[in-house]
């Protein structure tokens, strides 16, 4: 009786407290308070008899001394079952290859207080797993198939008493093992012969060609499959799905479609059509779009997206696909888009984006209904062995983060599979919540088909080298079932590889490999540009009068609310721009959102603090002082077409600025922006800009017009604060890939933002937005340049009075300008001008060209930049502007962008800016 010997010193008060705790979160109470809260339901609800009933309310309410040796054993098998549900997991059959590492203490009966000797006694807690009062023994088996055979299930540390309980149901019905129709295990076979087929296809007919094969886990095809026919009948009309290189090739052919001619085609190595205007991929990274008809009738958009080598990258797109297809086809209910993102168990484990994506699950801006996490778990990582590769239990603890179910299933057992990919999706449409899958295989070749795995894992591929593939392991199943005859197998493989001989015969006639477009139909209306269309002069141009209706709204609070101080003064400053006709640049910003969104069109921006703005001058959103409730002015825009979205995002760069990318992907009619804290911080995110927004429309052929805000300009605030790396992104530039500009007007500032939906082409555009420059007394523009005006690429000196008097030509772009400025005038050098180089790519070279021309009397062309001289501009300067020798004003070449103290900082840019009007100086 000593283990129950703390309820009878229990409190009343305490024993409450404690039973409340226990419903909120059962987790958190100590396990042997939870079997006993776990037995007190049990008797409440009327599920043991009336003598154990009683007993555990008599101990509940402290009124009982000893408890009866049944009673005992009876909160043993408790603890029994709830041992299964917490620890099930760790003794399953899943690992099809390796035995599983040992992990103690066991399930025995004796851990629990019972023996062998209960096996036949009859227990009502088999009520708890949904069972007649029975035996030990058939409490225990179905126990073991529950949690212990080919799919082990982690669940037991979600907080919500409701959606454990319908796990647990559903766990406990058919004993959690598979219940196919013979049709079904029929078509499950063929969806395997499929997957096994093509690759024995592609492994004989281009020998040593990296595939990365799908082999030893080829129950992912079957599994996808199924997913795909039940999400249709359950209303789902669209998936999104993201992986990485294993196995693509397999579910591009037999999941998505894709004819198996043009992979072929890639296999063989041929070149595009010539008027294909991108360089193309590798064919293991291809996304494609395609439409499949369900076997019910229903009518499934699917989606892979494109990937680089960077593995889980993908996964932060796909969730921005997927949000842009929500917000703009089915706002009210999200179920109705699907994302899968297929990982590998390394990358999952090892890549740290994997944790941003999953942060960004439950929140407003992000939040998708839901994802389907499918680990293809191989158990190396390239040559890496699983024990090297991460320090938890399993690759998918990350799921715990957001307390989703994780299902551990072998990849030997096909039907096992199929079966926890329904559950998945139930579970998903259910709660709209993520759920993770761990596929336990192996791969049967190294890393790629032309590596040497025994290398690294000589006793694994010995192993590997003699295992049967799942299809054959399965199709032995069902001959033993009398489900298929000893021929079927043969016929559905000879087949299959009839329809591929046909294909490669027909590729091969063809000179060129096709490439189909990633989501088309969104695209439709769209072209490719060269850089030539991108400097064409675009009509920007917004009706005054509504625009001056558009100022009045958002210069307006609502007269019932109360804000605070600094709030009414901040709009009533606003307020009095629109009636000075000089408007700073967080109204010409937000008079830009305004116009788009008048105009039909959607503005979606996010980022670390972008309501109110970083530097604390766009407050888009501004809050109710004794409610905190949110007022968003541009919402309040009379007869507006369009939506403004506006969130404050997690502190993530990498994952953020991947979903928002995936978002602008979706969506070429919304004007998608990510603001970085400060342009410096952007580097967090160095791979989405490499791998993605610069490379993304020569790579894959698709077009993108994301913004990037990033805070840039030399204000003494250090290395950290200062630059967005100028140089890097000038670096990427090439053919038509995106804009890079640095403006400094409110009014060209709208008119950019403008042109980003005014066109019929889309690019990625960066902009080395502003700090000190938001609040400065010159930056500001009147109504009239904002309604009639057009973006300046270039912007001449509008102080000269004489251009004949200047002998100094200085080029420039972004803040230090008005540096140069205020120096000119301290000296009262009359023979300087100034140029703005407000877009840097492409070039805009005619216009600057037509403005030297313009200052016959020139004999010093100058170059002048905060950055050091190894940053910034200037060696994309020397690269690419060829019409005059440039002297360069700049500090000398660092390390770090900035100087940390604050005095030196100074003395540098006073040193550069000295610079231009001394060419004796030097750095």
């Amino acid at each position: 009786m000593d283990r129950f010997s703390f309820l009878n010193a229990a409190h009343t008060a305490f024993f409450a407290d404690l039973y409340e705790q226990y419903l909120q979160n059962p987790d958190s109470v100590e396990p042997s308070w939870r079997s006993f809260f776990q037995g007190f339901d049990f008797a409440q609800a009327g599920y043991g008899s009336e003598e154990f009933a009683a007993q555990v309310v008599q101990v509940a309410s402290g009124d009982s001394g000893e408890i009866s040796e049944k009673m005992q054993k009876e909160f043993n098998v408790l603890k029994l079952i709830e041992g299964y549900r917490t620890r099930g997991h760790l003794f399953t059959k899943t690992n099809p290859v390796r035995d599983r590492r040992l992990h103690g203490p066991s399930l025995a009966l004796e851990n629990f207080g019972l023996s062998q000797a209960d096996l036949n006694t009859v227990f009502d807690a088999a009520k708890m797993v949904n069972m007649k009062p029975c035996t030990l023994s058939e409490i225990v088996k179905h126990l073991e198939n529950v949690y212990c055979q080919s799919i082990g299930v982690e669940y037991m540390y979600i907080r919500e008493p409701h959606k454990l309980e319908w796990i647990k149901n559903r766990l406990d019905i058919n004993d959690n093992l598979p219940n196919f129709t013979a049709d079904k295990k029929k078509h499950i076979l063929k969806k395997l012969n499929e997957a096994v087929s093509f690759e024995n296809f592609l492994h004989t007919k281009y020998v040593g060609q990296k595939r990365f094969s799908l082999e030893g886990c080829e129950a992912v095809i079957p599994a996808l499959d199924a997913l795909v026919e039940a999400a249709a009948d359950k209303g789902v009309e669209q998936f999104v799905m993201g992986m990485a290189h294993r196995g693509r090739l397999n579910v591009l052919a037999n999941i998505f479609g894709k004819n198996t001619q043009n992979i072929f085609s890639e296999f063989d190595g041929k070149d595009y059509d010539e008027d294909a205007n991108f360089d193309g991929d590798v064919k293991y990274h291809l996304g494609l779009t395609s439409d499949r008809v369900t076997d019910s009738g229903k009518k499934i958009n699917l989606n892979l997206a494109p990937n680089p080598s960077h593995l889980e990258t993908v996964g932060a797109v796909i969730e921005g696909i997927t949000r842009a297809k929500q917000d703009r086809n089915y706002p009210n209910d999200f179920s109705k888009v699907l994302p899968i993102a297929v990982h590998g168990d390394a990358a999952v484990a090892g890549q740290g984006i994997v944790y941003e994506i999953i942060q960004m699950a439950k929140l407003d801006g992000y939040k998708t209904g839901g994802t389907i996490h499918l680990v293809i778990n191989n158990q190396v990582g390239f040559t890496t062995n699983y024990l090297d590769a991460r320090s938890s239990t399993y690759c998918t603890d990350i799921a715990k983060v957001t307390l989703s179910p994780v299902l551990h299933v072998n990849a030997d057992d096909a039907e096992a599979v199929v079966h926890a990919m329904l559950f998945a999706l139930d579970y998903r449409m259910e709660f709209g919540t993520d759920v993770f899958i761990d596929l336990l295989g192996y791969r049967k070749y190294g890393h790629n088909e032309g590596d040497e795995p025994r290398f690294t894992q000589p006793v694994l591929y010995k192993l590997i080298a003699k295992h049967k593939n799942p299809r054959d392991i399965y199709a032995e199943k069902l001959a033993q079932e009398n489900v298929i005859s000893a021929g079927f197998v043969k016929e559905l493989e000879e087949a299959y590889k009839a329809k591929l001989d046909e294909n490669l015969e027909a590729s091969r006639k063809k000179d060129l490999t096709v490439i189909t477009p990633f989501m088309e139909n969104e695209w439709e209306g769209y072209k490719q540009v060269s850089d030539d269309v991108m400097l064409q002069k675009f009509d920007t141009k917004f009706d005054k009068k509504q625009l001056a209706d558009i100022a009045k709204t958002i210069t307006e609070l609502p007269a019932d609310k109360k804000f605070i101080s600094k709030i009414t003064k901040l709009i009533g400053d606003r307020k009095n721009m629109v009636e000075t006709n000089k408007l700073d640049w967080a109204m010409g910003e937000l008079l830009a959102y305004g116009s788009l969104i008048s105009e039909g069109f959607d503005v979606r921006i996010s980022g670390q603090d972008v309501e109110r703005g970083t530097f604390s001058h766009r407050h888009a959103v501004v809050k109710v002082e004794d409610s905190e409730e949110e007022v968003i002015l541009l919402d309040k825009i009379k007869d507006k077409k369009g939506n403004f979205y506006i969130y404050n995002s997690h502190l993530s760069e990498y994952g953020v600025l991947g979903f928002e990318y995936g978002y602008a992907l979706a969506s070429p009619k919304s004007l998608v922006i990510w603001e970085a804290q400060f342009g410096d911080f952007s580097n967090g995110a160095q791979i989405m800009i490499d791998q993605y927004i610069s490379a993304g429309e020569d790579k894959w052929n698709n077009q993108n017009g994301l913004v990037m805000l990033l805070p840039h300009g030399y204000e003494n605030q250090g290395a950290e604060h200062s630059s967005a790396r100028m140089e890097r992104y000038l670096q990427m530039c090439a053919k038509h890939n995106m804009y890079i500009a640095d403006v400094t007007s409110p009014a060209n500032f709208f008119h950019l933002m403008r042109r980003q939906l005014k066109t019929e082409f889309r690019k990625p555009l960066v902009v080395f937005s502003p700090k000190s420059l938001l609040r400065h007394p010159d930056v500001v523009s009147s109504m009239d340049e904002l309604a009639n005006g057009q973006f300046q690429e270039v912007l001449d000196d509008p102080n000269v009075a004489d251009k004949k008097a200047i002998k100094t030509l200085v080029f420039c772009t972004g803040k230090v300008y008005f540096d140069i400025i205020a120096q000119r005038e301290e000296l009262g050098r009359n023979d300087v001008a100034v140029v703005r180089l407000e877009q840097l790519f492409p070039l805009a070279v005619d216009q600057i060209k037509a403005i030297i021309d313009s200052y016959p009397n020139v004999d010093d062309y100058v170059w002048a930049q905060e950055e050091p001289k190894n940053m910034g501009a200037y060696s994309y300067m020397l690269m690419n502007f060829d019409l005059v020798k440039l002297r360069l004003a700049s500090p000398k070449a660092y390390s770090a962008p900035a100087a940390g103290s604050y005095e030196r900082s100074k003395k540098r840019q006073k040193n550069a800016i000295a610079m231009v009007f001394d060419k004796t100086l030097f750095q």
